[in-house]
């Protein structure tokens, strides 16, 4: 939290955020995401780099699936989210 608030100190266009819910409870977790779309409310592109795929493709208006370092989907997150192979293979369903 303490680095969102120095970065949002700057007043960015973009924010860039690498696993922010890394090794969080998962109630501090739905916090960050909520956090996160208040800032892109507020005008702030994020750029984030998630591996709770669940949360980061409900919160991304565009995602990228990516394997072995290669853009393999694209798309909304909500469709994303619905997405058979992206469910069998992130998601687990």
């Amino acid at each position: 939290m303490l680095a969102v608030g120095r970065a949002l100190m700057s007043r960015p266009k973009l924010m860039m955020m690498d696993e922010p819910s890394l090794g969080l409870a998962p109630l501090i977790v739905r916090d960050i995401f909520s956090i996160i779309k208040e800032i892109n409310k507020r005008g702030v592109t994020i750029l984030l780099i998630e591996q709770n795929a669940n949360m980061a493709l409900s919160t991304a208006d565009t995602g990228y699936v990516m394997e072995t370092g290669r853009i393999t989907m694209m798309g909304q997150g909500k469709e994303l989210l619905t997405n058979e192979a992206v469910k069998a293979a992130y998601l687990g369903t």
